[in-house]
């Protein structure tokens, strides 16, 4: 549940922008579309003849389409309330809870015989929510949450409010999505961008969706109308898994060159004075280290241990700490300021990889 991106019929785009934006999309791995069929500004009468014809190209991508829905939104499809078999024929894979729904009927739409996903709103999720569906025994594999955007400037939610309600919902082992903006054709009628945050309001896909994943979401989605090509690569190329740090090379070292370039894992034992790397010294492969910028350290710098320090030859470390020089330690790179933010996040096994 990685990448996806939305689209609002009847609004920005034209339905061959939103086409082009779907195979694009589907090009670069993107694998799940939201949509939304209740925004009170889309023309209802292009609404219905585009809706269609979009989904059953998405279809044939098996592209999990995410539709939110109300009881209106089953009249709207000329369906009946809670058809979940016709939705399925329509090519919805997931549909997002938005109101007029109980728990009880949330628990049983999720035993559904159709393979439809759930999708609760990550956002709005509270302790006594989540106890009382535990109770009705849903059918958590299908059952996902997709945080809320927010269109109107100052009212995105907070990070401290997104890490309370993911932790909450990962204690039910549900996977959270959330939203970034693009800054390429921004959704009608505010036209403020569709973030999840607040604090990326304005901000580039990919440094926003980093972020995201850095506190523990799954995935990430592009909420606005018709997001660049830029944007879509950049999102793409984002390993969610691990956190992306961009550096600048302080070193010419090329087996210092090389580890700079894997993927590692912050130790559970955390140093007071570092992130240290788990597998940084068994990737050298009998090669040694020379001794090059053995200069004094500041937080951010990227360090590498040279064959003065014996068997912790090829011990990567960020450093946390301002620290003296020695003679053992090559200095090989620095965070860049922007991401500096980033090595918070960094701790108990996390993964993370480096943008040179």
């Amino acid at each position: 549940m990685c990448f996806g991106f939305s689209v609002y019929f009847g609004l920005d785009n034209t339905k061959e922008e939103n086409i082009e934006l779907l195979k694009s999309a589907y090009k670069l791995g993107f694998t799940r579309i939201f949509s939304s069929l209740h925004i009170p500004e889309a023309n209802y009468e292009v609404l219905k003849t585009e809706v269609k014809d979009f989904f059953k190209l998405a279809k044939e991508y098996n592209m999990d389409i995410i539709s939110d829905i109300s009881p209106n939104t089953f009249k709207f499809l000329e369906l009946e309330n809670m058809d979940l078999k016709g939705l399925k024929e329509l090519g919805v894979k997931t549909i997002r809870i938005d109101f007029g729904y109980t728990v009880e009927e949330i628990s049983t739409m999720s035993k559904n015989d159709f393979d439809i996903g759930i999708q609760l709103n990550a956002s709005t999720v509270t302790k006594e929510f989540l106890e009382e569906l535990d109770k009705l025994n849903p059918d958590y594999k299908n059952i996902d949450a997709l945080h809320n955007f927010y269109p109107r400037v100052n009212t995105g939610i907070s990070e401290e409010c997104m890490i309370q309600k993911n932790n909450l919902l990962k204690d039910c082992k549900i996977k959270i999505s959330a939203f970034v903006q693009s800054n390429n054709r921004k959704r009608s009628p505010m036209k403020d961008g569709l973030p999840t945050l607040e604090d990326h309001r304005g901000i580039e896909v990919k440094v926003a969706a980093n972020h995201l994943f850095a506190i523990g979401n799954d995935g990430v989605f592009i909420g606005d109308s018709l997001p660049s090509m830029k944007e879509l690569e950049e999102l793409s190329s984002l390993n969610k898994d691990a956190v992306e740090l961009r550096i600048k090379l302080k070193t010419g070292e090329q087996t210092c060159i090389e580890l700079l370039k894997n993927i590692y894992s912050s130790r559970t034992d955390s140093a007071r004075d570092a992130i240290r790397a788990n597998e940084s010294r068994l990737l050298l492969n009998e090669k040694k280290i020379k001794a090059d910028n053995t200069t004094d350290k500041k937080y951010g710098d990227i360090t590498i241990d040279n064959s003065g320090y014996f068997r912790y030859m090829g011990e990567l470390q960020i450093v946390l700490s301002n620290l003296k020089e020695d003679e053992r330690t090559n200095v090989v790179a620095s965070i860049l300021q922007e991401d500096l933010y980033l090595l918070k996040y960094i701790k108990d096994g996390k993964r993370f990889y480096f943008k040179i």
